[in-house]
């Protein structure tokens, strides 16, 4: 338990340290635009080129995989839409954000870092590709489903343009894919270039945890509202058991991968569910109490799974 502790501690006391410092110093949240950009457009992009660069091609082709981690993101984001319908009582608009939150974990700030810490490199190309696909898919859903419920806008046709356009145009996605065709082109940078990128690699993981520490605290909190605990308990429990259970069914898969999945699932509810909320002007306060109480309440949830994937206990056949 004690290695385990030495894993998860840093990880989460950077994640506190920005949360004290955002508390401690009135700066205005202006202040970090620069460092969610560095970490948008610069660090993570590198670290998943990186990844997905120095991965074998064979490797990045397997469907079933993809198959099942997709339909646990989808399995938790429609039973998150449910929970927010039947006990909050939500619009079908605000559950779909409920659904996010329920589906959308932090795999951009989290996962790539933890996942590669916990499982080592073989956790590398699921860690990508598993972003890759949970992003295209609630990238798409979300939008299409507000459309359904938003009067003023032009067409679905335009709608599902604007989602083609945030897929394609995703800084991240786009770095995942030209990390992919380098490695089935078997295209190495040269040292120098090589050199920087990791350097940049390096810098991701520990940004990233400051960075959602202090927007986690410059967050507003209000009232709990009825559909919240419900979905975050999807988020942190429900969807990792659904997605072990697919592990199993669509199986086997290689214990890092399915070890990998199951640790990507149990990610707490990303910032965007909140910076999405906004966007649309719909549940955002549940959605800002959602994010914080999940990454307060992941310190036990998430590190429990670090144990039992630690110790063998959380096995695959």
């Amino acid at each position: 338990m004690i290695d385990i502790l030495n894993l998860a501690l840093p990880y989460f006391g950077l994640i506190f340290i920005g949360f004290a410092c955002g508390k401690a110093k009135a700066i205005p949240e202006g202040g970090l635009a620069w460092m969610n950009f560095f970490l948008l457009y610069v660090s993570l992009p590198a670290l998943l080129f990186g990844i997905m660069a120095k991965t074998p091609f064979a490797e990045l082709n397997n469907p079933p995989f993809l198959i099942a981690t997709t339909l646990g993101t989808m399995s938790a984001f429609a039973i998150a839409m449910v929970v927010g319908r039947g006990i909050g009582r939500l619009s079908f608009r605000e559950a779909t954000l409920a659904g996010l939150s329920g589906g959308y974990g932090n795999i951009g700030y989290m996962g790539p870092g933890l996942a590669l810490a916990v499982l080592g490199a073989k956790a590398a190309a699921p860690t990508a590709l598993i972003f890759c696909c949970d992003s295209i898919f609630l990238f798409s859903i979300v939008p299409l489903l507000i459309a359904l419920t938003d009067r003023e806008h032009p067409s679905l046709l335009h709608t599902l343009a604007q989602v083609v356009r945030q897929i394609v145009l995703n800084p991240l996605i786009m770095s995942a894919a030209a990390g992919a065709l380098a490695a089935g082109l078997h295209i190495h940078p040269p040292v120098a270039i090589d050199n920087t990128l990791l350097f940049l690699q390096n810098a991701a993981a520990p940004v990233a945890l400051f960075v959602l520490g202090v927007t986690v605290a410059l967050r507003p909190f209000g009232r709990m509202p009825w559909e919240v605990p419900g979905v975050i308990a999807i988020k942190l429990l429900i969807h990792p058991l659904v997605v072990f259970g697919l592990m199993l069914l669509f199986g086997p898969f290689a214990q890092p991968w399915a070890a990998t999945a199951v640790l990507m699932a149990a990610l707490p509810p990303a910032l965007n569910v909140f910076v999405i909320s906004r966007q649309y002007d719909t549940w955002v306060e549940p959605a800002s109490v959602a994010v914080l109480i999940g990454t307060f309440a992941s310190v036990v949830t998430l590190t429990s799974v670090m144990w039992f994937i630690q110790t063998g206990r959380l096995a695959f056949p």
